[in-house]
Formats: C-alpha cells, structure tokens, sequence
C-alpha cells in the first residue's frame, strides 16, 4: 500500500473513532458540547500524537534493535511528560476539565493517574499495531520466499524433462541409424517437431489439452518409426479435449518408461494408453508388458519428477496410482483439470 494511502486510511480511522465516542457520550449523558470538544478532541489528539511517538520513534529506534531497558526509559518518560501535560491543559479548560458534576475541583492525584493509564492504554495499542503489522509482513515474505522456491524448484523439474526426454529420443534414433535404417531422416523431422512444442509451446503454466495430446501422438508415431511395423500401440481418446488445459509434459513420462521397459513388439499385449475427459477432469490410463532385461541401470528420474510435479501444481487434485507386479506395470491418473 502506498504511503499517501496509509495516511489517509490512518487519518479516517482516528477520525471516525473520535466522532463515535463523541457521538455515544452526547446521547448518554447532559455535558456540554465544548467539554466533548475539549475532552474527545484535545486530548484525543494528545493520546494520538502519542501513539505514533510510540510506533514510529520509540519502537523502531529502540525496541526493533532489542534495546529495551532504553526503550522502556523513553515510554516512561514519554508517558510521564504527557500526564503532566495533558493536566496542564485540563488547568487551562479548568471548568470543563477539573470540575466534577458535582461542582468540586478533581486532585491532581486522581486526575494525574487517570491520564497515565489513558496514555499507557495508547502505548500498548501502538505496540499491538506494530506487532500485527509485523506479523502479517512476516506471513507474507514467508509466502513469497515459499512460491519463489516452488517457483525455482518447478522450473528444475521441467528442465530436467527435456534432456532426459532427448536422452531416451537420441537412443532411438541411434539405434535406427546403426541399422541403416531408410525412416532415420522421418525420425529426426519427428523429433524436430517434438522438440520445437517443448521449446516453444510450453512457457505457460497450462497448455491446451489438445496441443498436449498432439505432442505426447507425435512420440507415440516416433517410436513406431523406430520399431516399425512390430509396434504394438492403441493410444484412444475419450472426450473433448479442445477446450481443456493441462500442466506441459505431465503424461509423456508414463508413455517413455513404457515404451523404454515395456514390450512394444508382441501383438497379443499391445501398450495400452487412454486418456478420457469427462466435466473438468482427466483420467489416464497407461498398462504394458514388462521387458524384464530393459532395465535402466543408472535409474530413471522421469517418474520421480512427475510425481513431484503433481504434488505442487495438483495438491488434493490428483490421484496416481501405479501396479508393478509380475511382468505388468499400470498406471493410472486422475486429476482435476
């Protein structure tokens, strides 16, 4: 908030306390409209003036820098100084001030301990604000320090997709240009394209669903051209993804480990990839035959990065569940889109 505006919310604030106070005392008692003015306005302007010698010299100058014996001396002193004071102008307004209902004068005593405990009052809602304030300041810089980390830590997470995606992609061209293949340069195109969403497409936080499913079709046909004819794949969509987004390269982990430990070359147990969209969420479902010699021996971190990912930018949004049992794998996915 700009400093212009603290003033003002500040200004009206006191203003609007000291005509309430007014009002109430008018319509509960018989004193004369200058006593309220001298009471309410006088020594209300007294016990605010106070106030912000507390919040803006005395706490910042001293109790911020853990000076307090100093601190308390100066309040003490503070609300010494102004008690007498305040009975200096009470002795000026003496017949609207000192002069009971009953027509005596007040005592010093009576009057003096009275103005100290209005001024004390005055001291700690001072320190009240100040300590608010700093709690809400505090709150707010631990909430932006949490995002900037989340912020960094999703952006480490997703530059480790790409590598490793082109990692896993380079092994299958490798493999097609070791064998001479004659599809090697429809490869490298695919893979262009592949590349050139992850690059350019997928800057934003949510990218159309659709685009998603083009980009996760354009591996699929990837690796097809590196099996060729004995790749197994029914990749079906259920739904209308034309109007849905999703977070980028979520899904494509599921599809690389499945096409990198799965079996992709047996007719009778195809990789089976679903994706079904139905009123705000999505539903994926991923099964294939494991290949039990296919193991990465350095250990993927495809998939502990998905899951991280789905734990930041889908909490309580999202349920995974995976089944690695035997010489099958299963994964399903639901999320809120």
């Amino acid at each position: 908030m700009k400093k212009s505006w603290q003033i003002f919310w500040h200004f009206f604030f006191w203003i609007s306390m000291i005509s309430f106070f007014m009002f109430i005392a008018h319509n509960n008692s018989k004193i004369a409209t200058v006593n309220l003015l001298v009471t309410f306005v006088g020594y209300g302007a007294i016990n605010i003036g106070l106030f912000y010698l507390n919040y803006l010299a005395f706490i910042p100058k001293f109790l911020d820098k853990k000076n307090y014996g100093k601190y308390v001396l100066y309040v003490l002193l503070a609300v010494v100084v102004v008690g007498f004071f305040k009975y200096g102008v009470g002795w000026i307004f003496h017949e609207y001030i000192l002069t009971g209902r009953n027509g005596k004068t007040i005592n010093f005593a009576s009057y003096y301990t009275s103005a100290l405990f209005t001024s004390i009052i005055f001291i700690l809602l001072s320190l009240l604000l100040h300590f608010t304030v700093d709690w809400f300041l505090n709150e707010r810089i631990q909430r932006d320090l949490e995002n900037q980390r989340l912020t960094a830590e999703l952006a480490l997470l997703k530059s480790q997709i790409n590598p490793h995606f082109l990692f896993n992609s380079l092994n299958s061209i490798y493999s097609l240009a070791y064998q001479r293949a004659d599809n090697t340069p429809d490869a490298i195109l695919k893979l262009s394209e592949i590349m050139r969403y992850m690059l350019y497409e997928c800057n934003d936080n949510k990218v159309d669903l659709a685009k998603e499913v083009q980009y996760l079709q354009n591996y699929i046909d990837l690796q097809k051209i590196r099996f060729g004819e004995k790749c197994y794949v029914n990749f079906d969509i259920d739904g209308i993804i034309s109007k849905q987004q999703i977070v980028p390269l979520l899904l494509i982990s599921f599809i690389e480990n499945a096409f990198k430990h799965g079996v992709a070359n047996d007719p009778a147990s195809p990789i089976l990839l679903k994706i079904s969209v139905d009123e705000g969420s999505l539903h994926f479902y991923m099964h294939n035959k494991k290949h039990l010699l296919n193991r990465d021996a350095a250990g993927g971190i495809g998939l502990v990065n998905v899951k991280r990912r789905l734990k930041l930018l889908y909490p309580g949004q999202y349920h995974l569940n995976i089944s690695d049992i035997n010489d099958t794998y299963t994964c399903e996915l639901s999320l809120v889109l």
